[in-house]
């Protein structure tokens, strides 16, 4: 009986043994990254300290449906689509993705503020323009302050350019 004991705790033990990081590389600042999946392909062969599997040249080249070994061009252009198909590394940042889900709900928040405040600008165009028409269409005397500082009445001319302003207005801005 103490012997599986024994045996039931010698497994527990060893179980994280074989949860450890199968790749080990020193990334672009020089520090040790552990992983269970390859390095990104930016990474240069003598980086790599420990690596499960054949090297990743050796990955990309191995074609069992092709008989020939391919030619030198080949090999890059077989290394590019494995390269930009590569999965994303399994440590990703979590408080890195809240930031950018984050910022990009404060961006979205100020564009749709901006949107309100474009749609209110329009509405107050919209009502200051109404209503000058209306002054307008009423036929009530208007005056206008010339450059000198002089009252000047419209005649029909400058009424008729006045109305024709106004209803361009309500018509860009009162939809």
């Amino acid at each position: 009986m103490k012997f599986v004991h024994w045996l039931l705790l010698g497994c527990v033990v060893a179980m994280p043994l074989s949860a450890n990081a199968q790749w080990q590389w020193l990334d672009k600042n020089g520090k040790k990254v552990f992983s269970d999946q390859a390095p990104p392909p930016d990474i240069p062969e003598k980086n790599i300290l420990r690596r499960v599997g054949p090297p990743p040249a050796a990955r990309s080249t191995a074609n069992p449906n092709v008989d020939a070994p391919p030619a030198e061009g080949a090999a890059d252009a077989a290394a590019a689509p494995k390269a930009a198909a590569a999965p994303k590394p399994s440590g990703v940042d979590k408080e890195l993705e809240e930031k950018t889900k984050k910022a990009e709900a404060e961006a979205k928040a100020k564009q749709d503020a901006e949107a309100a405040k474009v749609a209110k600008a329009k509405a107050d165009n919209c009502a200051l323009a109404r209503q000058g028409k209306a002054t307008m269409d009423s036929g009530m005397r208007i005056a206008k302050v010339n450059a000198q500082g002089e009252r000047e009445i419209m005649d029909d001319k400058a009424r008729a350019a006045e109305q024709k302003r106004m209803q361009s207005v309500i018509d860009a801005d009162c939809k």
